[in-house]
């Protein structure tokens, strides 16, 4: 028999609202609206849109040794990770990294946020709940923990963009107090009623949810987490509150297109079976301040050390909006057309565009006089060599060749890390 397709609690509402469907994760996921991927990529820069996430796993891990195990299985050192002073992840705040194994390959990437300091969840990509509990139980071994996938428990929605604050405003209960003090990478509130934690963030009807100051889109936003009996009520009272303010529903497609334009990797497919070194995501290591060791030992840090030479992962952008299909598989070529490595990700943003070597989106504060925006490929390669910002790389599929620059930075004047008080 063949794996059972799942679906979300919204799949009815996806479904009579006409969302092209595709399955995902194992999840028959929207792919986009009526209104189309290119306008809700555009929407969500300019306005907000809201996603259905909740293929999404959770994996709560508990117990006095709870963080002395996430301290072995996970890359970030999580006594040194918050902000640019590298404080101590504390009750309220979240992180950033990944589960390797032994060979320093990626089993899944992940967001750990505290909720005590003997009780963590961690959010993981869709099917990879039994995965990650598995291979946290495998190493738990002495460590007087308990790990618990919360897989399909959990209905979650993020809503994502500049007015994203404004619309929360109009559906929680005393919004002045949930947004005092809530940087990026923060949460309030909890989705289970029974938890001390549920009253801290509530809805105007008292459903509780965990608002989290987080996303994949590199837009200011929110992640939402729910009982799943609550999910659908939520996104109908998101949509309403936020007609007046130019939100729609999004699916995956423009969550493909956003994510990459913000140079956040998809996992299995961007980072994966290799060696989670020379990519543009290391901040997710435990470096030292120099950047040369590790401040602490983890699960397939030997391994990194041992190919610190090995491939390497870069961002791209495009001089126009054509991409190439990776599944033909598509290749990357040097200025003599030798084949040094494949493409990970080729999507089209179409927020940004090109006058002459710089990169604008449709946010950016200045821009060109009668400068038009059209969109440009971009994405991640991993190839055979080092290769500089600004140096330009050919791209091919069984159709086009593409010119392409590798670049620090892809979509510029992101808003995802600006304060609540100034989106408001």
């Amino acid at each position: 028999m063949g794996n059972i397709t799942k679906e979300t609690p919204l799949h009815g509402w996806h479904e009579a609202g006409g969302a092209r469907m595709s399955v995902f994760g194992g999840y028959d996921m929207p792919l986009w609206y009526p209104s189309g991927a290119k306008r809700e990529h555009l929407t969500v820069i300019t306005n907000a849109g809201l996603f259905d996430t909740s293929h999404m796993a959770l994996v709560e891990i508990s117990g006095p040794d709870a963080f002395d195990l996430l301290q072995v299985c996970f890359t970030k050192d999580l006594t040194a990770c918050i902000g640019k002073k590298r404080t101590p992840i504390e009750s309220g705040r979240c992180v950033y990294g990944a589960y390797l194994n032994e060979e320093g390959e990626v089993i899944d990437d992940t967001i750990i946020a505290q909720m005590d300091d003997r009780l963590y969840l961690s959010v993981v990509n869709a099917g990879m709940g039994a995965t990650v509990t598995r291979h946290l139980r495998n190493h738990a071994g002495e460590y007087d923990v308990a790990i618990t996938d919360l897989s399909d428990r959990v209905g979650k929605v993020d809503i994502q963009g500049p007015q994203s604050a404004r619309i929360m405003a109009q559906v929680l209960k005393s919004p002045e107090r949930v947004f005092e003090g809530m940087p990026y990478f923060s949460f309030k509130g909890h989705f289970d009623r029974q938890s001390p934690l549920s009253q801290d963030v509530r809805l105007r009807d008292d459903t509780p949810l965990l608002l989290s100051r987080t996303g994949y889109t590199g837009e200011f936003g929110f992640e939402l987490f729910v009982d799943p009996r609550d999910l659908v009520t939520l996104w109908e009272t998101l949509l309403e509150a936020g007609d007046a303010f130019g939100l729609i529903p999004c699916g995956l497609a423009a969550r493909d297109s956003l994510r990459a334009g913000a140079k956040l990797p998809l996992s299995h497919q961007d980072i994966g079976a290799w060696p989670f070194c020379n990519n543009p995501w290391t901040f997710a290591l435990p470096y030292d301040l120099r950047g040369r060791t590790f401040t602490k030992q983890f699960i397939g840090d030997e391994a990194l050390r041992a190919h610190a030479g090995s491939a390497h992962t870069y961002a791209y952008a495009g001089y126009d909006l054509r991409k190439v299909s990776t599944g033909d598989p598509a290749f990357v070529s040097d200025s003599r057309g030798q084949d040094i490595g494949t493409v990970l990700t080729s999507v089209t943003d179409m927020a940004i565009g090109r006058s002459g070597s710089r990169i604008y989106s449709i946010a950016s504060p200045e821009q060109p006089e009668q400068f038009q925006i059209r969109g440009l490929s971009c994405g991640f390669i991993k190839v055979d060599r080092e290769l500089t910002p600004g140096e330009t790389v050919e791209l091919k599929d069984n159709k086009r060749t593409i010119t392409v620059e590798i670049r620090d930075d892809i979509r510029p004047d992101r808003t995802a890390r600006r304060s609540i008080q100034s989106m408001l």
